[in-house]
């Protein structure tokens, strides 16, 4: 048996190539739209993929399945009430696939989705399974939440409900040595206590993970229903896209140096422009109205939060890492990157560019104290509710940033502005972004919340 696990950390997605080395026949799970290491593992191994299986319609990321039926011919499996515009396998509970020794069982999971099943691997017929792919039904750590995107009947309720019976009486049902293979880890807002492991067993995760453990439906329901993050905009428009025949994605694709010239025409038409720069070198100097989203991050996540998937947008890189940045947008759907710019790490732009550049202070806590006694700022926290839960600086407004774009109306005008996050690589994003749509004196909180927590808490 093969199963190759791939994982990428801009999007915390884990997708997976499954094989019968005897057969050659082969399976991909949960397939992300670049699909070229999946097509070269299998030509490594002499697997041909007969099969793409998706888990559930995912929400964060438009799924590789068109592309890889494209490149392959192979068919799509979804759980068996999915309802899509392309030819679907309908993968029944209880439902076996051969690819020769290897044998795969489907099992209903519904909860995160109504259409969500998991995958059993076994290395030959009746044996105990080796793996179950659990998609964004159990997590390492948490389980799947039922809030994110219901593309059917019943509520936020009912589907918390059915992940309950999925847990207890499917999922914990299996063998303690089953190893446990999510579609997401830590970062993703599929879940709010996801594990950085990317693998465990039934047993750990009986053992280990809050969210499984003996308690009453009732609480259950109440526990994956409070607290969860913030879900971007975009989310809604994947899981869409992920229904539908949509435009496949080039897979050799390369976007555009632009000229000076062409990145002021873009800025003054409107166009969105991610600097994709550290933050202290955005800090230190800018294109007046571009949008920090480090590539350091969750850029892809984040670029949805302050873009619109269809929106054309520009990019500010350092050299080398223009086409990557594209990629990982395209992951996402936002196909319209038009071209790049790129910028050192000494941060010399181009010289016809010297009189759109700024700076942008960032407060120190110190400073913010004496602000806030003197009734002289705005402070927005745009940390995810769960976060705020443990902590948060008195007077501040919350708004997550995955809805800042959405509820710019609801930031206080009249003072300056701060805005803190957790550690500071978010409130760059948030800050940048109030500026690019018109708020006037924005800084962000050097260090977050963090940096303010230990000075007051050693003070």
């Amino acid at each position: 048996m093969i199963l190759e696990q791939y994982y990428i950390e801009c999007l915390s997605h884990a997708s997976y190539l499954i094989g019968d080395e005897n057969t050659g026949k082969a399976v991909v799970v949960d397939p992300r739209r670049d699909i070229d290491e999946y097509l070269s593992d299998a030509a490594k191994y002499g697997l041909t993929i007969e099969g793409v299986i998706n888990t559930h319609f995912h929400a964060d990321f438009v799924s590789g399945h068109l592309e890889l039926v494209d490149a392959t011919g192979a068919w799509i499996g979804f759980g068996e009430v999915a309802e899509t515009d392309y030819p679907i396998r309908r993968l029944r509970d209880g439902e076996k696939i051969s690819l020769g020794d290897v044998e795969l069982e489907i099992l209903s999971t519904p909860g995160h989705t109504w259409e969500s099943i998991s995958v059993l691997v076994r290395d030959h017929p009746g044996a105990v399974p080796a793996a179950v792919l659990t998609g964004d039904s159990l997590f390492i750590g948490d389980v799947g939440r039922p809030d994110l995107v219901n593309l059917g009947d019943g509520t936020t309720g009912d589907l918390a409900r059915a992940m309950y019976r999925t847990v207890h009486e499917k999922l914990l049902t299996l063998p303690d040595e089953v190893a446990v293979m999510p579609a997401h880890g830590a970062g993703s807002s599929c879940g709010k206590n996801l594990s950085t492991d990317l693998t465990s067993t039934i047993g750990e995760q009986r053992a280990t993970n809050p969210s499984v453990q003996p308690m009453s439906e009732d609480d259950f329901v109440a526990l994956v229903t409070e607290g969860q993050p913030a879900a971007p905009s975009y989310f809604s428009v994947d899981a869409a896209m992920n229904k539908r025949i949509d435009p496949l994605l080039v897979q050799d694709r390369a976007i555009p140096e632009s000229t000076p010239e062409q990145v002021k025409d873009e800025l003054e038409a409107g166009t969105r422009v991610l600097d994709a720069r550290g933050v202290d070198d955005f800090a230190a100097g800018h294109l007046r109205g571009s949008v920090n989203v480090g590539f350091d991050g969750r850029f892809a996540e984040t670029g949805g939060m302050v873009a619109e998937v269809g929106e054309r947008i520009v990019l500010i890189t350092y050299p080398g890492e223009e086409q990557d940045a594209a990629v990982r947008l395209a992951r996402i759907g936002s196909d319209e990157a038009a071209g790049y710019l790129n910028v050192d790490r000494d941060g010399v732009f181009p010289a016809e560019l010297t009189d759109l550049i700024e700076t942008a202070r960032r407060t120190t806590v110190e400073e913010l104290d004496r602000l806030l006694a003197d009734d002289a700022v705005t402070l927005v926290d745009i940390r995810n509710p769960g976060e705020r839960e443990f902590g948060v600086i008195p007077g501040s407004v919350p708004i997550p940033l995955a809805q800042l774009r959405t509820r710019l109306e609801q930031v206080p005008v009249g003072k300056p502005i701060v805005v803190h996050c957790a550690g500071g690589w978010r409130s760059s994003v948030a800050a940048s972004l109030l500026r690019a749509q018109g708020f006037e004196n924005v800084t962000d909180l050097l260090g977050g919340y963090n940096a303010w927590a230990e000075s007051h808490v050693s003070a």
